[in-house]
């Protein structure tokens, strides 16, 4: 965390500015997991010009490969590795992610959604490939959002959920890191807050659109009629009405949740 927020400076984004690709069929939804992603996923995917695909890994792999680009020193370094590479290999990198996913694309619909929420991490190299690609953070009260990973057994890759103390570190971190993109790439990111969408669904669905720019839809409201395949943990919520039984749910478990409030100081 530390290593990214140190590397990705204004100094870097004006130096960089403007050498990725252009393209801006991208639309990145980040955050932690159980923070509302699927959500948002589902009502932009209920959109006629968006597509739902799933949680990509070509920005996380394209990290690693950058990793494995070795100093003179043998160390394998992500971010700092970016400074010495080319600026035609930015565009080249953007270009490369944009041919890669489009296996992932069925439909001709100009826009399309990477729901990977990890690549939140990611955000600095996301600007410098892909400059005019939307992102928008996903984010839900820390206790629910922390809880909801807690209790959910994930497949793979999300292994920082099975300790209240990690859990809580993670979300810190997340924040961290947030509030340097909004420092250094200001206007970048749109932010949803899941309680404000629980309570507020239209408004926020046009505010989502708005920053999208793209035009308001109904069907965006009936989002929990689009069919279409989904992959997580929250795909039986999408299939209804705006789903409100997970705003302050933690409160039942208070009890056995003081590592968590102790990491996330809440007490």
């Amino acid at each position: 965390c530390d290593e990214i927020i140190e590397f990705f400076s204004d100094d870097v984004f004006e130096k960089l500015q403007g050498v990725g690709d252009k393209n801006s069929d991208p639309i990145f939804v980040v955050g932690l997991p159980r923070s509302g992603s699927t959500l948002i996923e589902q009502i932009l995917s209920s959109h006629s010009l968006v597509e739902g695909t799933t949680e990509l890994q070509n920005i996380i792999a394209l990290s690693r490969k950058i990793a494995n680009k070795k100093n003179s020193n043998s160390k394998s370094e992500y971010p700092s590795a970016l400074e010495r590479m080319k600026k035609s290999e930015f565009k080249e990198m953007g270009s490369a992610y944009i041919k890669n996913t489009l296996d992932q694309r069925v439909t001709d619909k100009p826009y399309f959604i990477d729901k990977m929420p990890n690549n939140f991490i990611h955000i600095g190299l996301i600007h410098l490939i892909l400059p005019n690609a939307k992102v928008i953070d996903a984010r839900r009260n820390p206790m629910d959002c922390c809880f909801s990973c807690y209790k959910q057994l994930f497949g793979s890759g999300q292994g920082f959920t099975y300790s209240q103390n990690r859990i809580g570190n993670y979300y810190l971190d997340y924040l961290k890191i947030m509030e340097h993109w909004d420092k250094v790439l200001p206007n970048k990111v749109h932010r949803v807050i899941y309680e404000n969408m629980v309570e507020n669904t239209e408004e926020e669905i046009k505010k989502l659109l708005e920053y999208c720019q793209l035009d308001f839809e109904e069907n965006c409201l009936s989002f929990y009629k689009t069919k279409r395949t989904v992959r997580t943990p929250s795909s039986e919520q999408v299939r209804q009405p705006i789903y409100k039984k997970g705003v302050g749910q933690w409160e039942y478990f208070n009890t056995w949740l003081d590592p968590l409030k102790e990491t996330l100081r809440m007490e």
